[in-house]
C-alpha cells in the first residue's frame, strides 16, 4: 500500500529545480515513484492533472486556476505525473496510459482521495477520462481542456504541434530557443510565453528522459464516452495544435452528460489563455453539479 511520506524538515525538504516551480508534498508508491504534488485548501477535492510535453508540471500547467479554485472554498491537487515536474523520471518504463492512471490511482489513495473531480488537460485529459472509466465512483465530475484519447495515434502525429514535440524532445534538440517556439504553438498569443516559463520548463526539460515521450501509448476511447456517468465540463480552442478541435463533438455525442465551450483565437492552452473565464465557468459547473448533501 503506498503512503505518504511523513512531513520533512525545511533543511530536508528536496529544492526545486527552479526557483518558480514550489515544493509541495510527496507519496512513494510500491513500485517507488516519488510522486510530487502541490496541495492546498480545504473541501471537496479537485485534482488537476496536466498535459504532456518537454518540461511540463502541474505548476505550469495551472498556476493561474488552482488558487481560485482554493479561495472558492475546494481543496486543491495539483499534481505532477511521474516523468513531469518534480516527480519521479525512470528511463525504464513505458509511459502508457495505464502506467499514468496506476500511479495516479496510487497517489490519491495515499493521499487520502478517494473521490475528487478530476480536471484534465490533454494526455492529463485522457488519464482523466480512463480514470473515470475504471473508477466511475470515485469521480464525481470531470473537466476537460482539449483532452487526448478520443483520436487514433496517427490523427495526433498529424497534428504540427505534435510533430515538433516529439521530433524536438526525442531528437535531443531541446534548448531555450526550441522550447519557446514550441510553447509558442501551444497559445495563440505568443506574448504569454515569458523568459521565466522557459527558464521553468528548460529546468524539468534537463531531467526528463526520452522515453516520457517515445514510449507513450494513450488508446482511442472514443467507443467507451457512453460509459461516462459524471458531469462533464470541456474547453476546446478552435486554433489547437496539439488536439484536433474537432474532438469536443464527440464527447458531445457520446457522452450522457457533457457541455463543451470552444473558444475562437485560442490555442491549446484555454486555462492559460483565458484563466479568469476558465475559472468562472468551473466554479459555476461545480456548484451546479454538486452532490446533494445528507440532511
Amino acid at each position: 500500500m503506498s503512503a505518504t511520506l511523513p512531513p520533512a524538515s525545511p533543511a530536508a525538504m528536496p529544492s526545486s529545480p527552479h526557483p518558480s516551480l514550489p515544493v509541495g508534498s510527496f507519496v512513494t508508491t510500491n513500485a517507488g515513484l516519488r510522486l510530487h504534488c502541490l496541495d492546498t485548501g480545504s473541501g471537496e477535492p479537485v485534482v488537476f492533472i496536466h498535459g504532456s510535453g518537454p518540461g511540463a508540471s502541474g505548476h505550469s500547467n495551472f498556476r493561474h486556476n488552482a488558487p481560485a479554485f482554493a479561495a472558492a472554498g475546494f481543496r486543491t491537487v495539483v499534481v505532477d505525473l511521474p516523468g513531469y515536474g518534480l516527480s519521479s523520471k525512470p528511463d525504464d518504463v513505458e509511459y502508457t496510459l495505464g502506467f499514468f492512471v496506476s500511479a495516479l490511482r496510487e497517489q490519491l489513495l495515499a493521499l487520502e482521495l478517494p473521490r475528487c473531480v478530476l480536471v484534465g488537460n490533454s494526455l492529463g485529459g485522457a488519464i482523466a477520462l480512463q480514470y473515470a472509466l475504471d473508477y466511475p465512483e470515485h469521480v464525481s465530475r470531470l473537466v476537460m481542456m482539449a483532452p487526448g484519447g478520443v483520436e487514433e495515434r496517427e490523427t495526433y502525429f498529424q497534428m504540427e504541434g505534435i510533430q515538433r514535440m516529439v521530433s524536438l524532445f526525442t531528437g535531443g534538440h531541446m534548448n531555450p530557443d526550441t522550447m519557446r517556439q514550441l510553447l509558442q504553438l501551444l497559445v495563440h498569443d505568443a506574448r504569454l510565453v515569458t523568459d521565466a516559463l522557459v527558464d521553468e520548463r528548460m529546468a524539468v526539460c534537463r531531467e526528463q528522459p526520452r522515453e516520457v515521450l517515445a514510449t507513450m501509448k494513450v488508446p482511442n476511447l472514443t467507443a467507451r464516452l457512453g460509459e461516462l456517468a459524471c458531469p462533464m465540463l470541456g474547453f476546446w480552442g478552435t486554433e489547437d495544435q496539439f488536439n484536433p478541435a474537432s474532438g469536443a463533438m464527440k464527447f458531445l455525442s457520446g457522452c450522457r452528460d457533457a457541455r463543451f465551450v470552444m473558444i475562437n483565437r485560442c490555442g491549446h492552452w484555454v486555462m492559460v489563455e483565458h484563466a479568469d473565464y476558465f475559472n468562472r465557468e468551473c466554479l459555476g459547473f461545480l456548484s451546479d453539479t454538486a452532490p446533494a448533501r445528507a440532511a
